[in-house]
C-alpha cells in the first residue's frame, strides 16, 4: 500500500478501496451530466438554502502542520503550528492556530467558539477547498461522514422538511443518486409519519442505502465547487480574517 505524507511530515496511509465510503456498491452518479449542468451558474449566486448567520463553534481537525505551510514564504524559525479544519454547522473550511504546546489530533472535534478553548488559540482565516493539504483532502470525506452521523437529528430533519426549490426542482433531487422516482418515494413515505433516524429511513426507503454517506457526498460537492448554484448545507466561499 502506498504511503503518503501530509505537510506535517506525518506518514499518511491511504485507505484501501474496501475502507472508502460506499454508496450501495457504487458511487452514486446523481443526475446525468446534462441535467446536473442546470444546477450550475456562470457565477455563484450565493444562494444558500439554510441560514448563513450561524457561526461555527466546533470544528473537526483535518490536518496538523507543526511548522505551518511550506509555501507561505515565512522563514522556518518563524513558522508556527497550524491546523486545517472543517466546521460542523456550515462546513466552513478554515485554518486554526493551536495553543502553545497543544497538538490537536486528526479527526478530533475541537471547540472554537467564544470563551475558554482547550486546544485552539484562535481562528486564523477561512480557506477554500484548493487550499487543503494532501492529508486534509484525504481525510475530508471521512470526517464529513462522521460529522453528519454526529448530528443525526439535524439531518434526519432535512429529509422530513426538504421542499421544492422551483416548480421543476426539489431539494431532495440535489442529493447524489436521488432522482424523481426516489424523491417521490421519500415524500410519500414521510406523509405516513416523520422519519425518526437514519436507520428508520433505510428501513422505509430500501433504495436509499446509507443516507449519511449520501449527505456527506453532497456536502463535499458543495465544498469543491465554488460555482454550484444551490447550497443545501454550506455558504458561498470567501476569505476572511477571523477575530
Amino acid at each position: 500500500m502506498r504511503v503518503e505524507k501530509s505537510q506535517s511530515g506525518r506518514p499518511y496511509a491511504g485507505r484501501s478501496a474496501a475502507e472508502k465510503p460506499s454508496y450501495g456498491g457504487r458511487r452514486p452518479t446523481g443526475k446525468p451530466q446534462s441535467d446536473r449542468q442546470s444546477e450550475r451558474a456562470p457565477r455563484s449566486s450565493g444562494k444558500s438554502l439554510e441560514s448563513s448567520q450561524e457561526r461555527e463553534e466546533y470544528a473537526w481537525v483535518l490536518d496538523y502542520l507543526p511548522y505551518g505551510k511550506s509555501v507561505d514564504g515565512t522563514a522556518a524559525y518563524q513558522k508556527k503550528p497550524l491546523v486545517q479544519a472543517v466546521g460542523d454547522k456550515k462546513f466552513t473550511l478554515m485554518e486554526l492556530v493551536p495553543k502553545s504546546g497543544v497538538v490537536p489530533q486528526i479527526q478530533a472535534r475541537v471547540y472554537i467558539g467564544p470563551g475558554d478553548r482547550n486546544e485552539i488559540d484562535h481562528v486564523k482565516q477561512r480557506i477554500g477547498y484548493s487550499d487543503l493539504t494532501t492529508g486534509a483532502n484525504l481525510e475530508l470525506p471521512f470526517i464529513l461522514e462522521a460529522c453528519v452521523r454526529h448530528q443525526e437529528e439535524r439531518f434526519v430533519k432535512f429529509f422530513n422538511e426538504a421542499h421544492s426549490i422551483t416548480t421543476r426542482l426539489h431539494m431532495l433531487e440535489l442529493l447524489p443518486g436521488i432522482g424523481k422516482k426516489l424523491m417521490w418515494s421519500i415524500i410519500d413515505e414521510r406523509k405516513k409519519g416523520d422519519f425518526k433516524s437514519f436507520q428508520d429511513i433505510r428501513e422505509r426507503i430500501p433504495s436509499l442505502h446509507d443516507p449519511a454517506k449520501v449527505l456527506a457526498h453532497r456536502i463535499e460537492e458543495e465544498l469543491k465547487d465554488d460555482f454550484i448554484k444551490y447550497r443545501l448545507f454550506t455558504t458561498p466561499p470567501r476569505r476572511q480574517k477571523a477575530e
